[in-house]
């Protein structure tokens, strides 16, 4: 047995392993995240000469009073309740499909996650063409069918639903690879035990597949909302640098960018960022909460009933 003094030594030498990732996260995260909560009471600041010359509740009470940053906390909400949940709901049919046909898998795997490695710039500028009012490829389907064409671009009533298209499409890849390897680690008896107890396909996955999956399925949606609540690139990207048409994409995170690079408002943009670290924790630690009333680790059980089989 090691002694105590060798312990101590294999103790030290891990976290000397480890310590340059320690200086890099406490350097480019922990920080950044200290310093912005100590900037958000920063109401009279000098940017240039790094000089504070009043702290105060002054900040928060400006953006509880200002009208612009109601709209966006209310389309950010829009979006991550929009795109999170149909992101996790096509993956899962895409994942299950690539899953249970094994011809070209993973061709289909690489294909659906080249979005997620692309330049988001790249990916909004193709989006921009294809939601083009006169010549884009998605009014060109929706002639086919006899619908009008959509000014997705400069109709405020489109503009949210043009974002959350892209971000569904963007997050496929991604959600399909952790989902896959999910369903790789199920295990294949209670299947088994379910076919022969006389289940269906439905049944087999909505009460053996589905409980089993719902550990990656809880990552996966944490991990979108997170995500999504930073939404940026693809609102400047698309509208040109602006947020949407009569502002009807302004999200959180570009209301941040408006405050701190256009308005050289710093305190301003440091308090919505700490109000937007709240949100995403409040979410974070509720869908957490709820997790543990489920037991992911075992599925349904198979019971006969009276007239066939049941679970």
């Amino acid at each position: 047995m090691m002694n105590a003094k060798q312990t101590w030594k294999g103790s030290i030498k891990g976290w000397m392993y480890i310590l340059p990732m320690l200086i890099g996260i406490a350097i480019f995260s922990i920080y950044p995240i200290l310093k912005s909560f100590s900037m958000s009471f920063y109401t009279d600041y000098q940017f240039l000469t790094d000089t504070v010359l009043a702290r105060g509740w002054g900040n928060f009470t400006y953006l509880f009073s200002d009208g612009d940053f109601h709209l966006a906390v209310v389309n950010t909400l829009i979006y991550v309740a929009g795109a999170v949940p149909l992101t996790i709901i096509f993956s899962l049919l895409f994942a299950v499909l690539l899953f249970r046909i094994k011809w070209l898998s993973g061709f289909f795997r690489t294909v659906y996650f080249l979005p997620f490695v692309t330049s988001t710039i790249a990916i909004s500028m193709v989006w921009t063409w294809i939601f083009n009012a006169r010549s884009g490829l998605a009014n060109y389907f929706l002639g086919l069918v006899g619908i009008h064409p959509v000014d997705w671009l400069n109709d405020p009533k489109y503009a949210m639903l043009t974002l959350i298209i892209i971000s569904i499409w963007k997050g496929l890849g991604f959600n399909i690879i952790l989902l896959m390897a999910g369903l790789g680690n199920i295990d294949k008896r209670y299947m088994n035990a379910a076919r022969i107890d006389g289940a269906n396909a439905w049944q087999i996955f909505w009460h053996v597949t589905l409980p089993q999956l719902s550990p990656t399925i809880l990552f996966v949606f944490i991990n979108g909302v997170i995500v999504d609540f930073k939404v940026f690139d693809e609102v400047f990207a698309v509208f040109g640098g602006q947020p949407g048409p009569a502002q009807s994409a302004m999200t959180m995170v570009f209301y941040i960018y408006q405050q701190f690079y256009v308005m050289n408002q710093y305190g301003r943009a440091a308090a919505a960022s700490v109000i937007l670290f709240i949100m995403i924790l409040i979410v974070t630690v509720l869908q957490l909460l709820i997790s543990r009333h489920f037991d992911y680790r075992r599925p349904t059980k198979v019971r006969k009933a009276k007239g066939g089989v049941s679970l």
